[in-house]
């Protein structure tokens, strides 16, 4: 299909450059998602105009329970002034309701919660919500620093530290989403958990209206054409909502390993990549720093700040893959809020190298101890080597056994041409062939060393790590121990 046929309802399975075979995860209100119906009864997705694909006038889907909020229309869409807030403080939410009308938010824990995916932890009263105004743009950047304040939560000094997520709902029964993190840095814990909102805000094509919204990747012209990488916007803002339902991109992958481990009720702390960007986490206080979902973009103090927790002997876990790819840089707002700009120099064309941290001459192995390879045009089965390492005990795998499906989305592996980091032990636990995406032969490798400080640096890879921990139709009991037996030599600092 060519870029001017590409409609915007369309572009939701398009703009984001890469392929997520598992969707969102299981969220408790996601459950049975509402499907919207075209006037010949197909099923369609949520971001399809029903007015533009009928080419008659706006009408509502019958849908039982709230119905997604779109970009189009605006019904309810909001984001936070602050990405994380501490127990006792307070964040700010930003949120737009067309036609203005009441609105409620509900406020979620994600958690095992004995298998519902997430608690219900703060309801709000009715709240008048107001028409905010258009984003503003400034080439391809959008921002909507400049919306009115519409609700502070106050958070109470007792809630867990956790990821969150605020549920807007209208009156008329339209509802979007607001993740946020609630963190405690001051506190110890065996693991940090950091969530990857860095890469979340480089996905986010918001407004996705086919007019206005821009990503790295993807961005609309005036003619409604979805624009590739070369046209994309090199900087983007955390002041607009997520497109579509709100919720990023890939976010499940973070919410599978949040499930799992307290599940099995592993001692963690949160925080985003952004409070490793500005200097906040201090790895002492913790085992192991642990990078559950897909974490692309990285800033020189965040690479920093991994190095020296591995020198100082903190373990890191990534359970990804293509993980430090590009490097980025964060700035202010307009407004004077710290770290609120992301900019990528991702042109090939632009004067000087382009901001692939391996051709800044910082390749990603010398962290990860592999690097990425490329796309998964279709799972593959993961391919067990050196079974009788501690990670494979008890687990049941066999050298050569596969594991179905667990290499997708994109993969990484070792690079023979490109240095390795300094180790005292180092090993591949699974050697994975597939066909990429041009359908050469390749394949995925699974990476662990121990540095001279005694830190353990694991990369899984693949993307299916972490929807293997605790995604049902994705569970997998082998990985489920292997990642436990990580997890439990770093805890006890074997």
């Amino acid at each position: 299909m060519s870029v001017g046929q590409i409609r915007r309802w369309e572009s939701g399975a398009l703009a984001h450059g890469v392929s997520d075979p598992f969707g969102q995860g299981p969220l408790p209100w996601l459950r049975g998602a509402p499907q919207y119906l075209d006037d010949d009864g197909q099923v369609v997705p949520w971001y399809v105009d029903l007015a533009v694909s009928s080419g008659k006038s706006p009408r509502r889907p019958h849908l039982p329970g709230p119905r997604p909020a779109d970009d189009v229309r605006r019904q309810i869409k909001g984001f936070a002034a602050d990405g994380a807030v501490s127990p006792g403080g307070a964040i700010d939410f930003r949120i737009t309701v067309d036609p203005p009308q009441e609105f409620t938010v509900d406020v979620y824990r994600i958690g095992h919660y004995r298998g519902d995916g997430a608690s219900q932890v703060s309801a709000s009263p009715r709240l008048s919500g107001i028409a905010q105004p258009a984003p503003l743009e400034a080439g391809r950047t959008v921002s909507c620093h400049h919306w009115w304040q519409s609700w502070r939560l106050q958070v109470p000094a007792s809630w867990q530290p956790g990821a969150y997520v605020a549920v807007l709902t209208t009156a008329d029964g339209y509802r979007s989403h607001v993740p946020f993190t609630v963190r405690d840095l001051q506190a110890r814990a065996d693991l940090l958990l950091l969530l990857p909102d860095i890469t979340w805000q480089a996905y986010n094509l918001y407004p996705e209206d086919g007019r206005t919204g821009a990503s790295l990747y993807h961005a609309w012209d005036r003619e409604g054409r979805l624009l590739g990488e070369e046209q994309a916007a090199t900087t983007v803002s955390f002041d607009r909502p997520y497109a579509g339902a709100g919720l990023p991109l890939h976010i499940g992958h973070a919410y599978d390993f949040v499930r799992f481990a307290e599940r099995y009720g592993y001692d963690l702390a949160y925080a985003d990549a952004r409070d490793l960007h500005a200097g906040r986490v201090d790895p002492s206080r913790y085992r192991g720093l642990v990078f559950p979902g897909h974490d692309e973009y990285w800033s020189p103090p965040m690479r920093r700040a991994a190095e020296n927790a591995r020198a100082a002997g903190t373990s890191l876990v990534f359970l990804s893959a293509n993980t430090m790819y590009w490097q980025v840089d964060l700035a202010p707002s307009p407004a004077g809020a710290k770290d609120r700009l992301m900019s990528c120099r991702k042109r090939r064309g632009a004067p000087g190298r382009t901001a692939l941290w391996r051709d800044q001459g910082q390749p990603e192995q010398l962290l990860l101890g592999v690097q990425y390879a490329g796309r998964v045009p279709q799972p593959s089965p993961l391919v067990v080597r050196n079974a009788g390492h501690w990670l494979w005990e008890a687990t049941g795998a066999g050298e050569g056994d596969e594991i179905p499906g667990l290499v997708a989305g994109e993969a990484d592996h070792y690079f023979p041409r490109v240095p390795l980091p300094e180790s005292t032990e180092r090993i591949l636990l699974a050697h994975s062939p597939y066909e990429g995406a041009d359908g050469r032969r390749t394949h995925q490798e699974t990476s662990l060393y121990r540095a001279p400080s005694g830190a353990y640096v694991f990369a899984s890879g693949t993307f299916a790590w972490s929807p293997a921990l605790d995604r049902p139709g994705h569970v997998d009991p082998r990985i489920q121990r292997a990642t436990a037996n990580l997890l439990d030599r770093i805890c006890k600092h074997v």
